[in-house]
């Protein structure tokens, strides 16, 4: 066919190269070969096409069809190979329906979440228990305000890739015994994203991000232990091109009491007896976390070592629930390695008074018989 390359494809000749693809778009997609089974013209029309498609979009073949035409085209090699952006059926059901081919250009880069950042606080003991408000410092890639994101420079839009013309993928034909296949590679140039920045912005140097710091006001719930970790939402990096931002995780590190020790939600305190307080009994003050309070714990005559005395609502806070856990006060009884000649005398009267001391028998009662037996 010798019909001229512009009026076949219905373009002026000073169309562009986006007015040529979008009228060889709309032509392939009307007279492929094989969507018109029972048109005999229909390979004639279509090979015509893609030859003027071929030419007009290259410059070079171009500039040498506006001098000489077709023939002179031809006769400085530079004929075209017909392997079109539509060379098959499935490309233009791809393009068109969305399924069988090479993929769809993509109309931008996809958007990418931003990364999430972690950090570490350290409490005391109190604020652990009780909670507190606590101020981090911290550097994050934030959008760029100069470019809002883009990469390019004001004024200026990221343009399409055209090593990939938009995909982000590079697919290459290769023949072996087998057959043909496809090999699909992220594009180098724009690194997968169909778009390149050719101006890029000055603040960001075209990553569409910088960094920043930032001052951020964390509240620390009452009850947390050594170990726990808040996440704040959408505190992380921000995003790549209209990506959601990521999240801050917050580690807490929790310092020793020099008095009081946390199993779960009870605070355990122990409390040194004497053998006269242990032996008697006596009322003992005991400190507490609650703002220098006190209370008085009540030992009973007996006591011994590892006993426990429970002292409800004075615990830990709990996390998801109302109230607290306890206080639990362990005695041990402190036996002085140094005595007074009046101490000694004391102790040698007492021990006269007492049962010797000797080996206990092991008994042949069970578990529950000996518990019974300690109570009483």
């Amino acid at each position: 066919m010798t019909q001229d390359y512009y009026e076949l494809l219905g373009v002026a000749r000073d169309a562009s190269t986006d007015d040529l693809r979008r009228a060889y778009r709309r032509l392939a997609k009307a007279h492929h070969p094989d969507l018109n089974r029972d048109d005999p013209q229909a390979d004639a029309r279509f090979k015509a096409i893609n030859e003027a498609y071929e030419v007009l979009r290259d410059p070079q073949k171009r500039a040498l069809y506006d001098r000489f035409g077709a023939a002179g085209v031809q006769a400085r090699g530079a004929a075209p190979d017909f392997r079109s952006d539509f060379g098959d059926l499935g490309d233009i059901l791809e393009e068109f329906f969305g399924f069988g081919g090479r993929g769809r250009a993509r109309t931008g880069p996809a958007a990418e979440r931003g990364a999430d950042l972690r950090t570490r606080i350290k409490l005391t003991f109190d604020e652990s228990v009780f909670g507190a408000r606590r101020q981090i410092e911290l550097v994050r890639r934030e959008t760029c305000d100069v470019c809002a994101g883009s990469g390019a420079k004001p004024g200026t839009q990221p343009v399409r890739c055209t090593v990939c013309k938009g995909t982000g993928d590079v697919r290459k034909a290769q023949q072996s015994v087998f057959g043909s296949f496809v090999n699909v590679q992220t594009c180098q140039q724009c690194r997968g994203r169909g778009e390149v920045i050719a101006d890029p912005c000055e603040a960001c140097r075209g990553q569409g991000r910088s960094q920043r710091s930032r001052t951020l006001e964390v509240d620390i719930p009452a009850g947390v232990e050594d170990g726990t970790q808040i996440r704040l939402s959408g505190e992380g990096e921000h995003g790549l091109w209209g990506g959601p931002p990521g999240d801050l995780y917050v580690a807490l590190s929790v310092e020793p009491h020099a008095v009081f020790e946390r199993r779960g939600n009870d605070l355990v305190v122990e409390l040194r007896l004497n053998p006269a307080d242990a032996a008697l009994g006596a009322a003992v003050t005991v400190p507490t976390l609650d703002h220098d309070r006190t209370v008085t714990v009540n030992i009973p005559p007996g006591t011994q070592t590892g006993d426990t005395f429970e002292v409800d609502g004075l615990g830990v806070p709990f996390l998801r629930r109302a109230g607290r856990g306890k206080l639990l006060v362990t005695t041990f009884v402190a036996i002085p390695d140094k005595l007074t000649r009046e101490q000694r005398q004391l102790l040698e009267q007492l021990r006269a008074t007492l049962p010797g001391s000797g080996v206990v028998e092991r008994s042949n009662t069970g578990f529950w018989d000996r518990l019974r037996e300690r109570f009483r």
